[in-house]
């Protein structure tokens, strides 16, 4: 009786341990896991572990042992036959397989990205995001000693405006468990544009996070209701009602046992209650945004660049091969955030073939044959201008400025934050313009591209009219440091814009007076050309000519 209770606590243990094992390790059950294989291994060497044990068997014993031999059998196929798994489903057997993983098409850079307005362009990278996060945490007494915010800051699209968003998390253990009834109250949201930084709290806490133990770790809640699952980097989003999901992609493999990773389903968790909705991924709704992490698009569009002749030419010959270059950045277009990476031959010189866009929800891969400066070498042109200072230029953001191709780089100092912000022209990025503010900057480029034949002033084609009557209305105004005057004629609808600067007559006259005016008509406001036959040109001449006969009767007194 005695030996039986020992075999069941026996039984029981191994169970329990391997119970222990596969609670902590969550291997998904699927012969594509690679954990699974390793808990599979683990499962053997554990039996025989307890056979050896069982059969009281020393060294000299083991090599006659036919239950051990069957059990090690088991073993060595289990061992070759992942190893022979792996090596079938590289790159080295499948390289055609692999390079057409990825559907790459050409696009058109002015169609395909237009120019966006300064409230939409992201001006912080993440490490900035994160010093505004915690500083906005550090202000929140009643939560920074309970809290922390989790280093997640996912940059999505919310209501057409680039944002970055992460929850909080549990400062430590004890933390959890003196606030796990309640949960996780609030979220971080970053304008990237703004820079408006937002702690959004909940009227019901998160129960499901990254920092949650035992069932109500998030890893570990999506396991228990998919154990075939292999999961993908998850992501932290925000519906278009600021509802916090946890988004995560299901890995599928395409090419043998462990090769050809993409995604082939996504699973929705909300982080408040739990609840989970699986899709396929071409069904997944249009407010997420992160399917494909942008690590995995890159290596895609590495495979089909490098592979086109096989693998033995992408180590070798090297001909024809293309990958990305060191670094990436988001665009928001249509809606959808898209991967933007530069794309450089193999042997890694300091200029572009072009670069690439690849959709984080779609996987649509776009490549733009524009020859430039790598983005290494359009930061160090940035860094150049404020070398005296001593600025950190950002990974660049490629935007379309007037037509062209354009590097933006936000340029920190030592603690973290954007001081100045940089344009380099992609195709010549010896023309760069550094500003305080992103206005300013985009008025110092434009300046430069005139200056060196990149842009041209549209020709004016606009007919000169004329119109003499009396003034109506007058109003005052300044544009730019220049004061303007408007003027409303009778029997007119128009409103007249005079530069007080090219005719400072204008301010002689007022309502009832009457006055000559040849124009050009514009969108809003028509402009003056001459006022009582008098050009701006003619002014400025007559002006000019009184003060040199200024100067020179000054000159004459002095003399006397």
């Amino acid at each position: 009786m005695n030996k039986f209770k020992m075999k069941v606590t026996a039984v029981i243990g191994v169970i329990l341990l391997i119970g222990i094992y596969y609670y902590v390790t969550l291997p998904a059950i699927n012969i594509h896991a690679s954990e699974f294989w390793m808990y599979l291994v683990v499962l053997v060497i554990l039996a025989a572990v307890v056979f050896i044990r069982k059969k009281n068997l020393n060294r000299y014993d083991w090599k006659e042992s036919k239950g051990l031999k069957v059990i090690l059998g088991i073993l060595a196929v289990l061992v070759i036959a992942y190893v022979a798994g792996s090596v079938l489903s590289s790159p080295i057997v499948n390289a055609k397989k692999y390079q057409e993983l990825l559907t790459v098409k050409n696009g058109e850079f002015t169609k395909d990205i237009e120019e966006l307005s300064f409230d939409q362009i992201p001006l912080l990278d993440k490490d900035s995001a994160e010093l505004l996060g915690d500083r906005k945490m550090g202000s929140m007494v009643d939560m920074v000693s309970q809290f922390e915010v989790d280093e997640l800051y996912s940059q999505i699209n919310y209501q057409d405006q680039p944002v970055r968003v992460s929850p909080l998390k549990y400062a430590s253990v004890i933390k959890w468990f003196t606030n796990m009834r309640e949960g996780i109250p609030a979220y971080i949201k970053i304008d990237m544009a703004t820079q408006n930084t937002e702690l959004v709290k909940l009227s019901e806490g998160m129960k499901y996070t990254t920092s949650d133990h035992f069932n109500r770790n998030i890893y570990r809640h999506l396991r228990f209701n998919y154990p075939t699952y292999i999961f993908n980097d998850l992501s932290f989003e925000i519906d278009e009602d600021g509802v916090p999901y946890w988004i995560c992609p299901v890995k599928k493999y395409n090419i043998g046992l462990f090769g050809g990773t993409t995604i082939g389903r996504v699973v929705l968790c909300n982080a408040i209650t739990g609840e989970t909705k699986d899709y396929a991924v071409e069904d997944v709704p249009q407010w997420v945004d992160r399917v494909y992490s942008a690590d995995l698009l890159v290596e895609l569009y590495n495979y089909h660049g490098t592979l086109k002749h096989g693998f033995f030419n992408s180590v070798l010959g090297q001909k024809d091969c293309l990958n990305t270059t060191d670094g990436y950045n988001y665009l928001a277009i249509d809606d959808d955030v898209w991967v933007y990476t530069g794309v450089t031959s193999i042997t890694g010189d300091q200029s572009n073939v072009g670069f690439v866009l690849m959709n984080q929800r779609t996987m649509e891969t776009k490549f733009y044959g524009i020859e430039g400066a790598t983005e290494s070498s359009a930061m160090s042109s940035a860094e150049g201008q404020v070398q005296n200072l001593h600025y950190t230029a950002t990974f660049p953001l490629l935007l379309n400025i007037s037509g062209e191709p354009t590097y933006f780089i936000a340029l920190k100092d030592d603690a973290g934050l954007v001081k100045k912000y940089a344009m380099v022209n992609v195709q010549k990025y010896q023309i760069v313009a550094i500003g305080d503010t992103v206005s300013e900057c985009e008025e110092s480029y434009t300046n430069l591209m005139y200056k060196n034949g990149i842009k041209t002033e549209a020709e004016d084609t606009r007919s000169v009219e004329t119109l003499t009557a009396k003034i109506t209305k007058i109003a005052q105004g300044v544009i730019d440091g220049d004061s303007h005057y408007y003027i409303m004629l009778e029997g007119s609808d128009e409103i007249f814009d005079v530069s007080v600067v090219d005719f400072i007559d204008i301010i002689r006259f007022n309502v009832g007076d009457e006055v000559a005016v040849e124009y050009k008509k514009g969108e809003q406001v028509d402009t003056v050309l001459s006022l009582n036959g008098k050009t701006s040109e003619q002014i400025s001449t007559k002006a000019a000519k009184e003060e040199q006969a200024e100067d020179t009767a000054g000159d004459s007194a002095q003399t006397e």
